[in-house]
């Protein structure tokens, strides 16, 4: 059986040792990698792909310490700023960083515009041949189609493209659709509460989904977005911790699955993918 990989995943530690930053919109509580690994054992996923959480800016110690526990079955999604040493960035990768985050979407999102986080981000990104991950609102990701279609790294685009209040046929989803048939062109297929006015959707729009799948399936790829961080509107202030949403692991990688509608495209969205993108190793 191949092996199954959680493309999208945070990992937070205690506040006292892991400080998050003093901008922060709420207080995110811990959220192990040992519990995650619990949980993603019952579905048979063993690779996970860390992604640096805004609350913690360009400190990703705790990314970096994840990965070195994790080894072979991890990889990492760091966020850093224009300082960073060519260095630093070796000794990322050599641990398993692939690729650079881009965000627009949360309160501590980048307020500089797309294209201009975007070019700084692909220069670091080109030499070690690294992705840049942008996670933007959909209009966002329509306005700059022409820039990322021409960047000369490969692109991945978070959270089924943030699709919310658009669909497929309007102009916004075609300029979405029109990009993700570039070969370079990655999308993950994770977090669809974040599109939904359900809070706590596990499964995407049907129609979102098969348009995307018709379009890039070979380029698409699995995330819990567990531990599933609070919505905008229940940020509490920094020094308040807010709860996560309470869902399922179990339920989130079933209707997953059925929402695909076939197991082998299911896999090979979980297993085949990722190991290309993220360059995992061994069957």
């Amino acid at each position: 059986m191949s092996i199954r990989c959680d493309s999208h995943v945070h990992v937070v530690g205690a506040v006292e040792r892991y400080p998050q930053v003093v901008n922060r919109t709420y207080l995110a509580g811990v959220a192990s990698l040992d519990d995650l690994e619990r949980l993603a054992a019952a579905r048979n996923i063993s690779r996970f792909v860390i992604v640096q959480p805004s609350f913690y800016g360009t400190d990703n110690s705790l990314l970096l310490e994840t990965l070195d526990r994790l080894g072979d079955r991890g990889r990492g999604v760091a966020v850093v700023d224009q300082t960073v040493s060519s260095d630093v960035l070796a000794d990322f990768h050599r641990r398993g960083v692939r690729g650079l985050r881009i965000n627009l979407y949360t309160p501590l999102g980048a307020k500089a515009p797309l294209d201009v986080r975007f070019k700084a981000s692909e220069a670091q990104a080109r030499a070690p041949n690294w992705h840049v991950e942008v996670i933007a609102p959909l209009a966002m990701i329509a306005e700059n189609v022409a820039m990322l279609a021409a960047a000369e790294v490969p692109v991945v685009i978070d959270h089924y493209g943030l699709y919310a209040g658009f669909t497929p046929a309007q102009s916004e989803g075609r300029a979405l659709l029109d990009l993700l048939r570039m070969p370079h062109v990655w999308i993950k297929l994770s977090a669809p509460y974040r599109s939904s006015k359900d809070a706590l959707a596990t499964r995407p729009d049907l129609g979102w989904l098969a348009a995307i799948l018709s379009t890039a399936a070979d380029r698409c790829v699995w995330g819990s977005d567990w531990p599933h961080t609070p919505v905008h509107a229940a940020h509490a202030g920094g020094a308040v911790i807010s709860p996560y949403r309470t869902l399922n692991y179990d339920n989130i990688v079933d209707d997953f699955v059925a929402s695909v509608g076939s197991a082998e495209l299911s896999e090979r969205i979980m297993s085949d993918n990722p190991a290309r993108l993220y360059e995992f190793t061994g069957s």
